[in-house]
């Protein structure tokens, strides 16, 4: 009886945490697969935006 509630724990334990990583695993498939370049669009935008803007803040 011991073993099968052992045994049924770590099933459990494997199937939420695959199930829980699921959708990350496939995020970063898509993004490898499908993404190519335009990874990095939305912060080549924001430094070509932000090009010649004076430093605010910080030690001098």
């Amino acid at each position: 009886m011991g073993n099968f509630v052992i045994d049924f724990i770590l099933l459990s334990l494997c199937i939420i945490g695959l199930t829980a990583l699921m959708g990350t695993i496939t995020n970063l498939f898509g993004m490898k697969i499908f993404g190519r370049g335009s990874v990095d669009k939305f912060k080549l935008k924001s430094s070509s935006v932000q090009t010649g803007w004076k430093k605010v803040g910080g030690k001098k």
